[in-house]
């Protein structure tokens, strides 16, 4: 098991704007830093690849720099363990694994970005199909935000956000 320090820094992205592809449908635990190389997130997954595309659509402001660890089959103990030997080697919790672990792992909830118009609408709105409707507005809306900055940052991923999802108003991968 290597240290956290001992691994190189990876970019998050490649020069032509796409995650690196040997994470593809590869365990492990990873780390991601921001622009600075300042630990954002320690996580760990089936597919690292997956999980890091995730996480750039979440947070794509913090996601600059990755630190990953394969290892060959999976074991939540050892990915466990891991990630827990990195926090403790860092000497503190980074944000993503603390306060800010729902902005990292759960689908982006677009009722906490309405804005004060939309608000209104959605709590004035006369029926569930209304506010059904509205939510699905408000979430093309921070997707196409989204988007945007992806496109600012050079991403060339495909990203298709699940549709079903738009309707209770989250946005999360499909």
């Amino acid at each position: 098991m290597s240290t956290l320090a001992s691994l190189d820094f990876i970019p998050y992205l490649k020069d032509s704007g796409e995650l690196p592809d040997q994470f593809l449908g590869k365990v492990g635990v990873y780390a991601i830093f921001d622009q600075a190389q300042k630990l954002q997130y320690i996580g760990y997954s089936r597919d690292v690849y997956l999980s890091l595309k995730q996480h750039l659509v979440r947070q794509p402001h913090l996601c600059y720099w990755i630190k990953v660890q394969m290892i060959d089959r999976p074991s939540r103990a050892i990915l466990e363990e891991i990630r827990d030997r990195w926090i403790a080697e860092n000497g503190s919790v980074p944000p993503g694994n603390r306060s800010e672990v729902a902005q990292w792992n759960q689908p982006i909830d677009v009722k906490h970005l309405m804005t004060p118009d939309e608000q209104t609408s959605y709590t004035s709105a006369t029926d569930e199909l209304a506010q059904t409707k509205i939510l699905k507005q408000v979430a093309r809306r921070v997707e196409a935000e989204i988007l945007e900055v992806l496109q600012a940052r050079g991403v060339q991923e495909d990203v298709r956000f699940n549709p079903k999802l738009k309707e209770a108003g989250l946005l999360d991968l499909k």
